[in-house]
């Protein structure tokens, strides 16, 4: 099997600042906290070949031993596999799962993922799926388009927001990520060019990079989108499609007002640009619903919405669906064959149930939400007083935090040592960018959270205090 090789620049950007003067901590420490950091958080692929021993402490400006002592530490934990003459690949320990990544720590709590536990509600439908099931025992279960009952079920939820469709503009599919990657496998080839939001969803970016495309960035402003600077980047960059989130932006939690989704939908139909766009927080409001989708403001029918039931009812449903022209979910269907045949039926049929109770749970889901958003936004003002809540959500899971330094990559390290695994800025980033920038979300109740926080405190002061850049941003 070919392995990829990470280059040497690339390694360096993604490490970001990794180094600190810190008498207690031996730098080779620190170099392998931050590359088991990016191992952990995906950002360095499993199976990717490091670059050389020598070759990585030039780049770096340290001693080969101290690249040498970082790497047997990473190999002793698991996270590399190393042969003669084949360099350092990286790879998860087999007990990853079951234990901190840092030996003899707590177990890790998982700040970096921005989800929900099941509800009650998701028992209730598993069993009144396997109920429904048999009637469809005699069938094989293969269908890649997608059970009809569910898929009218989430048509009308489409036309009730202002957008008629009609069930054979349906797909289902294995989550929404796995949709975005069958979009690209249509309508995208290796070297094709992306535009995304920058910061983006991380997994987005992932499926964008594996399909060996090469995501286009066009900065969000302080408030809103920039619909010039999305056009412009258009006309110059020529791109296969654009990625968007308009509803409850992860990681940044805005939504997009209906003056700038008929924008953004007219730009992409002069540039005959492919749009898709990204609703699975759609669900996850506090105040008052979204703006219509952006394919209501399209007269083509030309725009591809994705949709997931991860967020509105829980991830470990893992299902999704793809809401396009009937032309284009025919071409899906057929790209589909080469991938999988179908989405699973119990899913399917708990979704239906899911999807017909759902103004019974989703009312108190958002109250919760908006609670733990206040409570948590409390806790930071309180606790970490430097930091900036770069907004308030008007919906979603998470805060967009700035920090008053470059130190992301390497808090994220520190709280890694506290048993605690947050979403360092880079994460949703390209080449390196957002290492002022944390996403912190708020699914844990208030308690919990807060006592998450205050676990964290001290390291942040730590760091804040002994950490100075110069303007160059070199270290001093």
């Amino acid at each position: 099997m070919t392995q990829r090789r990470t280059g040497t620049s690339s390694l360096i950007k993604l490490l970001g600042h990794w180094h600190q003067p810190l008498p207690r901590t031996p730098v080779y420490r620190q170099l392998a906290d931050g590359l088991r950091l990016l191992i952990l958080d995906g950002r360095l692929s499993l199976e990717s070949r490091l670059p050389g021993e020598r070759e990585l402490a030039s780049a770096l400006g340290i001693s080969r031993t101290t690249v040498a002592t970082a790497l047997a530490q990473l190999r002793d934990e698991g996270y590399l596999l190393s042969r003669q003459g084949s360099g350092s690949v990286t790879m998860l320990p087999e007990n990853s799962r079951s234990v901190s990544p840092l030996p003899g720590m707590a177990p890790v709590l998982d700040l970096s993922t921005a989800a929900l536990p099941a509800g009650p509600e998701i028992h209730q439908a598993y069993s009144s799926a396997l109920l429904a099931l048999p009637e469809h025992l005699t069938s094989s279960g293969y269908n890649q388009h997608g059970l009809p009952e569910l898929r009218e079920v989430i048509a009308r939820g489409y036309a009730a927001r202002g957008l008629p469709t009609t069930a054979d503009q349906i797909m289902l599919v294995n989550g929404a990520v796995s949709g975005l990657g069958l979009i690209l496998r249509l309508l995208t080839g290796p070297g094709d060019r992306v535009v995304i939001d920058h910061p983006t969803y991380p997994m987005a970016l992932e499926a964008i990079k594996g399909a060996s495309c090469r995501p286009v960035s066009v900065s969000l402003p302080e408030h809103g989108w920039d619909t010039d600077g999305l056009a412009a980047t258009i006309a110059q960059t020529s791109p296969r499609l654009a990625y968007l989130i308009a509803d409850f932006h992860n990681p940044t939690g805005r939504c997009m007002d209906a003056a700038t989704r008929a924008t953004v939908v007219d730009i992409a139909a002069r540039s005959r640009t492919a749009l898709v766009v990204d609703e699975t927080m759609v669900d996850l409001w506090f105040d008052a619903p979204p703006p219509p989708p952006l394919a209501a403001f399209d007269d083509t029918d030309s725009v591809i919405t994705l949709g997931s039931a991860g967020k509105s009812f829980w991830g470990g449903l893992r299902l999704g669906w793809i809401r396009a022209s009937t032309r284009t979910i025919a071409s899906l269907i057929q790209v589909r064959n080469s991938l999988d045949l179908g989405t699973p039926i119990l899913e399917q049929l708990a979704a239906i149930h899911l999807f017909k109770e759902a103004e019974s749970f989703l009312p108190q889901r958002r109250e919760m939400l908006r609670q733990n958003l206040l409570a948590c936004s409390e806790a930071i003002h309180e606790l970490f007083p430097d930091w900036r809540i770069t907004s308030k959500p008007q919906g979603g899971l998470s805060l967009w935090i700035e920090l008053p330094k470059p130190l992301a990559t390497m808090f994220a390290v520190s709280a890694e040592s506290e048993g605690i695994r947050i979403g360092a800025g880079p994460r949703f980033g390209t080449e390196g960018a957002f290492e002022r920038y944390l996403r912190m979300p708020y699914t844990l109740e208030p308690a919990q959270m807060r006592n998450a926080l205050e676990r964290l405190q001290p390291g942040w002061q730590y760091l804040a205090q002994t950490r100075n850049h110069s303007p160059k941003g070199m270290l001093v």
